[in-house]
């Protein structure tokens, strides 16, 4: 924790603030417990961790200097995170004008896009799978049991289009930013 702001990860940033009225330690057991349910449905862990950071942040970007200090970890733990966000399209890197600071910001509808992106996952899967199981003879147990993978896949796919389609409606029912 700054002793300067009293707020975690920003007392040396130039213009930014902290943000006001938080209670920062409650903040970073957010983090830190979003982060946790992230890893343990998959994700790597600094790259939860970094993620949350960003997600708890008002304006949903921050410094490699800013992530560093708040998570007290490394900066290579922090580009590594960063890596790995970007090649799955859930965190954009940019320029601070004037800088050549790298500023890291959560893409706009960042669950919208993440899910909106496993479609082309889902395809590929679908692809292969069924490949997969012309090759195994889809008469056998193993390319049964690939032609019904690939099956749940196509529906998968099929019912996220519908949904996605509703979640636009419903955000514009309660004029959700």
């Amino acid at each position: 924790m700054s002793s300067e702001t009293g707020a975690v990860g920003r007392g040396h940033e130039p213009g930014r603030e902290p943000e006001q009225g938080r209670d920062q330690e409650a903040v970073s057991r957010f983090v830190e417990r979003f982060a946790a349910e992230m890893t343990e449905a998959g994700m790597q862990r600094m790259a939860s961790r970094v993620f949350a950071a960003l997600l708890a942040d008002d304006d949903g970007s921050m410094t490699s200097a800013e992530l560093s200090e708040q998570l007290q970890i490394s900066p290579a733990a922090v580009s590594g995170a960063i890596n790995y966000l970007t090649q799955v399209s859930m965190v954009g890197r940019e320029r601070d004008p004037g800088s050549r600071r790298d500023r890291y910001r959560l893409h706009n509808e960042i669950w919208y896009a993440t899910f909106a992106s496993r479609d082309q996952v889902l395809t590929r899967w679908e692809r292969t799978l069924r490949e997969g199981a012309r090759t195994l003879g889809q008469d056998t147990p193993a390319g049964a049991r690939l032609t019904e993978t690939a099956e749940f896949f196509e529906f998968l796919q099929t019912e996220l289009v519908g949904l996605m389609d509703r979640w636009r409606d419903y955000r514009k029912k309660f004029d959700l930013p």
